[in-house]
């Protein structure tokens, strides 16, 4: 609940600019109490990148159940155009990369995502470039997503929505397991 919580205003506020106090008042507890379940509030930002990277693997997991190849890619992809639509979650992976000056965020980011790329190649199977693609896609998405393009009018907005992108998954011509 506290990481939850955490979450939601750290995507919201940055990790430099979201007070423990925040935190606390949101989760319903004292600014002393949260510092005996997190030693400093980098801590629990290190929890809050922990939770962001396990929510999109479990959504990897859970929307590639019983597929393999592209099918599974194809159906990772689109559970991520809908996860990220939660804009809490889509914001903090954007402050997470943002605050990887700090080399404890940066190794929690590391690990993280090295998670979830072990899972995509896992599941997909597909070779190392469709696996980058892959990526580059998702990365694409978060940039679209940030500036709200769906809905912006402009040509070059139109060409990156997440409905065109979604059509260019046809490169993950991943084999089969």
């Amino acid at each position: 609940m506290v990481v939850r919580a955490a979450l939601v205003e750290f995507a919201r506020g940055g990790f430099d600019g979201t007070s423990t106090e925040t935190i606390a008042r949101r989760v319903g507890i004292s600014q002393p109490y949260l510092f005996r379940l997190f030693p400093n509030k980098k801590a629990l930002f290190v929890a809050t990148v922990d939770l962001c990277f396990r929510r999109v693997v479990e959504a990897f997991e859970g929307a590639a159940e019983g597929l393999a190849g592209a099918d599974a890619m194809v159906a990772m992809g689109d559970a991520y155009t809908k996860l990220i639509g939660d804009r809490d979650l889509l914001m903090h992976q954007l402050q997470t990369y943002a605050q990887c000056d700090d080399p404890e965020i940066r190794q929690a980011a590391r690990n993280g995502y090295g998670r979830l790329w072990a899972t995509v190649q896992r599941i997909g199977g597909a070779t190392d470039d469709s696996v980058r693609q892959f990526f580059a896609y998702g990365m694409l998405w978060n940039v679209v997503t940030a500036m709200s393009l769906d809905s912006y009018d402009a040509p070059w907005a139109r060409l990156c929505v997440p409905e065109a992108m979604r059509e260019g998954l046809e490169f993950l011509d991943a084999p089969q397991q």
